[in-house]
């Protein structure tokens, strides 16, 4: 993949990090799912449409509820390791499909709710909020997730961004600031703001669980060499050994829900 507002334009594929995806990025507390089954999604019987899912994260945090998921990515290889994971754990309502957010497939009205974490800003916004809208059924829900570490208020993790930026000096994946929300052009004539869940919290982590998931960043294992990516793991092990176990990093969560106007 390679857009023109990401890392200079440079090419990168989370397919390449499928492995480690599935193994360390089930990284969301419980408070953000709490939040969403607070907010309607999740309830018994719900088809539900994640977006952008890798190795299908959320369906996999949330089937319990006795919603039914589709889990759809873009890459081929993240839908792989995810259905390997569902058949490993004998789930059966988790399905999957390859395909993109602006172009899914599916036939109109198919869906009570779609959700895309940490996923939206890699979509053409207008085209996917068509699509999404279109895929909804009239009042259906859309929820959208991002979880960003905060350099400006951790240590650690601004180093973590100066190193990444060492060996890939084009990534564009830093520098977050706490987010304010405001209502998206993407979302007018669409979209209603049904409810907004924005709070920084506290995530532990062991080393060996962190430098999984770093390894599994845009920046890194998405688009550096084999050689490169080890390069900068043993680097990172170097600085690492500065910080005590469990890692605690400053976090935030940002979920925006819409009903569609429809």
């Amino acid at each position: 993949m390679r857009l023109d507002n990401i890392d200079n334009e440079k090419s990168f594929d989370f397919g390449r990090t499928s492995d480690d995806y599935f193994r360390y990025r089930n990284i969301y507390p419980k408070s953000m799912y709490d939040k969403l089954i607070m907010s309607g999604i999740g309830k018994k019987g719900q088809k539900i449409l994640d977006l952008g899912s890798g190795t299908a994260v959320l369906p996999l945090n949330m089937y319990r509820t006795g919603a039914v998921f589709t889990a759809s990515d873009i890459s081929e290889n993240q839908i792989r390791c995810g259905r390997q994971l569902v058949l490993d754990k004998g789930i059966d309502n988790i399905e999957f499909r390859v395909c993109s957010a602006e172009d899914t497939g599916f036939e109109d009205s198919s869906f009570d709710a779609v959700t895309a974490v940490q996923c939206f800003h890699y979509f053409n916004a207008d085209k996917a909020a068509d699509e999404i809208q279109r895929i909804l059924k009239p009042e259906g829900l859309f929820c959208k997730i991002f979880m960003d570490w905060l350099p400006y208020e951790d240590k650690l993790i601004a180093g973590t961004e100066a190193l990444v930026l060492k060996y890939n000096p084009d990534w564009s994946g830093g520098g977050f600031r706490e987010y304010k929300y405001s209502y998206p052009s993407w979302a007018e004539g669409k979209f209603l703001i049904e409810t907004i869940h924005s709070y920084n919290t506290v995530l532990s982590f062991e080393k060996e669980a962190w430098i999984g998931r770093i390894r599994t960043c845009r920046g890194v294992g998405a688009s550096l060499s084999e050689d490169r990516i080890t390069a900068f793991e043993n680097e990172y092990r170097e600085l690492l050994s500065n910080y005590e176990e469990p890692l605690s990093l400053k976090h935030q969560i940002h979920i925006e829900i819409y009903r569609a106007n429809k």
